[in-house]
This record gives structure tokens, sequence and C-alpha cells, in this order.
């Protein structure tokens, strides 16, 4: 109970203070910069909870789902969705392993109506570690939905 309170203490926080930047414009463009951040924190929300339901094929539905999906961590970068999709699966191949994620420290700078850029910091709360780090991640809206077309995730 008082996880789901922080989480909504944070994604209130988050939409609170994004409300307050309102709309802006970018060579004539009129860009509601908080609906955008509303709507990329609550595309967080989902791949949070979908990571924490041991869905690892729901957590991936908001990354760009072609070959042209870059992924950078521990020194390396990878292309593809599908390549994603079987590193996590490698690499967290039961919900043990997955742990329970939390994004934390969340920023969102909408840059167009078409892409925005979040940064924050992740972390894993498992029986056997804690681990967690950094990210920084593009988005970009493709028929009316957030998706990342960029990852760079690092490790403390």
């Amino acid at each position: 109970m008082r996880h789901l309170l922080n989480k909504t203490v944070c994604i209130t926080s988050v939409l609170f203070l994004s409300a307050c930047s309102g709309a802006h414009t970018h060579e004539n463009e009129i860009i509601d910069t908080a609906a955008i951040t509303a709507d990329i924190t609550a595309m967080l929300a989902v791949q949070d909870a979908a990571w924490n339901a041991g869905d690892i094929d729901g957590f991936m539905e908001y990354y760009l789902k072609t070959d042209a999906l870059r992924f950078a961590s521990g020194g390396n970068v990878n292309k593809g969705w599908q390549t994603t999709l079987d590193n996590y699966k490698s690499r967290y191949p039961n919900k043990d392993a997955m742990g329970k994620l939390s994004f934390t420290d969340l920023e969102i700078r909408v840059l167009s109506n078409e892409y925005a850029q979040v940064f924050g910091r992740w972390k894993l709360e498992r029986k056997i570690d804690i681990p967690g780090g950094l990210f920084t991640l593009l988005l970009q809206n493709i028929d009316g939905k957030w998706v990342i077309v960029s990852d760079h995730t690092s490790s403390n």
C-alpha cells in the first residue's frame, strides 16, 4: 500500500510540475508540454507495472518494433526490437530475476510534438541484490503513441 501511495505521489508531482510549464511554440508549432509529459509519464507507469507483473512482452510494447531501435548498455550497443526483447528475456528469465522495478528522478524534456527525451533512475529490488542506475530515452510519437526509439541505460 505504501509503495502505491509513493508511486502516486511521484506521478502526481511530475504531472503537477509539467502542468505548470503549459504549452509553448517551437517553429510555429504549438506544443502542449503538459499533455505530452502526462502521456509519457503514464506510458512509463504502464511499463513499470508490466515489468513488475513479470511481463517482459508488455514492457517491450513501448519500444519501437523495428530494427531501427537502439539500445545501449554495459558498453554495448544493440540494434532492433527483437534483439532487445531476446536480451531482456535471457538476462531476466523469471520474475525473481526481474525483481521489482521503480523509476525515480524523472526529467521529461519535450522537444517537439514528435520527440521527447526522458532522463531518470531505475532500480530493481530483488531477493539477492538491488541493482540500479541511470537511463536516457529518446521517444517518438508514432501514430499517437509514444515509443522508445533509443535507450541508453547504465548501472551503478
